[in-house]
């Protein structure tokens, strides 16, 4: 039975993967994937589906329970921004050695222009590090489509797939027809588990299937229905178009492209037709949204000379989101009129909410750095809280990435650095500041961390914190002094106290840790509205 839904692009992803009798998805919130997660537990709850959507404590964890459930026959979905790639990428890469059981899709959804991100990084060039294929929809309706195929893929190849997505794709909606799902896989294990226990003599078996099972899928990719080859009259020109880069092109002739288009949407790249464009036209086009992995690759493959445009030779920006204007004059069209910003709208910079528990102890870590300790140094984190670095707080003196804060205030420390403070959330410590406070304790560091608890992973929109209410244990348990782990509650009529805890703590010659506890403002109304509509 067919079904015709609007749905965002992660919505379509979510919805192809319940159909293809997905059996659990791990994740860790990040924009733009965050809504992926979200809208199969809402499916779970609404439909009783029995379907694992727990979040997890961060990528690597996602990644590794993921592949413990292929292990087990079960298909399994990950899914994260794209930095948090760089978090499991130690599982990831390693998984195409041990391969896949049960179907295993891993979902990194890329962020160019940074609207919610410290860098632009392009998840394809982990696919190819690690010989596992890619899959990149240029559609809501291909999302949906593909992300079944690519659980099929998985399975029938024994291989995890890399699904890439970007920000529009995950961000914009399309009406999506969808089909009647299958059944969930019942659980059974591989037949040789020898490739899962990497051991140097398995893995160089390994390896040679591994790179063998690159150069079937390369074949497979020139074959494959989401990749197509169109030929056009103008032969000056050739266009590969890749992902949503396809849609931006076709964008700007609706009566139909006058140039030769290789639409891509799986890898590896099919070299073959990228030869036969190569012998047919004078010049190649690279339309591709990221980094332009494909533009330096084909330069490498083409055995006749051609002229290769794109994002290195600057016909197309070197950075930020492709449009379907700014592509325009690497097509030979000419740009259009841009309207003008209204005068009457002014630049809104983010802010920490009005009433936010975060807002508090950035006031009295001021009020007792700035006036007591003028050497002083704050290191932070990533989560709401990094607005603390805005005015009117200017609180923050570095953040680099999730954990980063308290092993970066250790190594200050380590060269001398007094006071050196640490200021993490609560979603962001259980993520990956356990190890580096563990470290801290070790060598007897003379740091404070503060554990910003807000009760929930704030900046995504609310989720579950993986350590609530097991902070304090979590601590003591890393070996902290329980008589420096000390527990304010940051609202103004507290600030003697919390100013006076912040100094007691500098002065203590070791780690102390300083817990401000209060459930995030937008987190508490939520609650309250559910309250009083009972």
């Amino acid at each position: 039975m067919i079904n015709k839904e609007l749905f965002l692009g992660d919505e379509a992803l979510a919805q192809g993967a319940i159909d293809a009798g997905l059996s659990g998805v791990y994740a860790y919130p990040g924009t733009p994937s965050t809504e992926i997660t979200e809208f199969i537990q809402h499916k779970v709850v609404k439909e009783r589906l029995p379907i694992h959507c727990r979040w997890s404590s961060n990528e690597k964890t996602a990644m590794e329970a993921a592949l413990g459930m292929s292990f087990a026959g079960k298909r399994a979905l990950v899914c994260m921004k794209h930095v948090g790639m760089n978090v499991c990428a130690d599982a990831f890469i390693n998984s195409a050695f041990t391969g896949a059981n049960g179907g295993l899709v891993v979902v990194a959804a890329d962020d160019p222009s940074m609207h919610s991100s410290q860098n632009e990084q392009d998840s394809r060039f982990y696919g190819n590090f690690a010989f596992i294929p890619t899959f990149e929809p240029s559609s809501q309706q291909e999302t949906y489509d593909m992300i079944r195929a690519a659980f099929d893929f998985s399975e029938q190849h024994q291989i995890p797939v890399l699904m890439r997505i970007t920000t529009r794709m995950a961000h914009s909606r399309a009406v999506v027809e969808t089909r009647s799902g299958r059944a969930q896989n019942g659980m059974h294990y591989p037949a040789n588990t020898r490739q899962w226990v990497l051991m140097p003599g398995n893995s160089r078996v390994r390896y040679k299937a591994v790179l063998e099972g690159w150069d079937e899928y390369e074949k497979l990719a020139a074959k494959s229905q989401f990749n197509s080859y169109t030929d056009g009259a103008d032969k000056s020109m050739g266009i590969i178009a890749c992902g949503i880069g396809y849609n931006y092109v076709m964008d700007n002739f609706p009566g139909g492209c006058p140039f030769p288009v290789l639409k891509i949407a799986q890898y590896p790249l099919p070299k073959a037709l990228v030869n036969k464009m190569a012998g047919e036209c004078s010049s190649i086009l690279v339309v591709e949204e990221g980094q332009p992995i494909v533009e330096e690759s084909i330069r490498g493959v083409l055995p006749t000379p051609v002229k290769i445009k794109g994002r290195i030779t600057g016909e197309l920006p070197r950075m930020g989101e492709l449009t379907p204007d700014n592509v325009r004059p690497a097509l030979g069209l000419p740009v259009r009129e841009a309207m003008e910003p209204s005068k009457l709208v002014v630049a809104r910079p983010p802010a920490l909410c009005v009433g936010c528990g975060h807002r508090d102890v950035y006031n009295a870590l001021n009020e007792v750095l700035r006036g007591e300790y003028k050497g002083a140094k704050v290191f932070s984190d990533i989560g709401c809280y990094t607005l603390g670095w805005l005015p009117p707080f200017r609180a923050l003196d570095t953040v680099v990435e999730m954990g980063a804060s308290i092993t970066m205030a250790k190594g200050a420390a380590d060269a001398g650095q007094f006071p050196a403070v640490a200021v993490i959330g609560d979603s962001t410590f259980t993520h990956s500041g356990m190890t580096g406070l563990l470290d801290a304790v070790n060598e007897g560091a003379n740091i404070v961390v503060i554990i910003s608890d807000n009760l929930t992973t704030g900046m995504t929109g609310g989720q579950d914190s993986a350590g609530t209410g097991r902070f304090e244990k979590i601590c003591e348990g890393l070996g902290v002094d329980p008589a420096h782990i000390r527990v304010v509650v940051p609202l103004p009529k507290n600030m003697d106290e919390i100013r006076n805890i912040i100094r007691q703590e500098i002065e203590h010659k070791g780690v102390s840790v300083i817990i401000p506890r209060r459930e995030c403002i937008q987190t508490a109304k939520r609650h309250n509205a559910k309250k009083f509509s009972k």
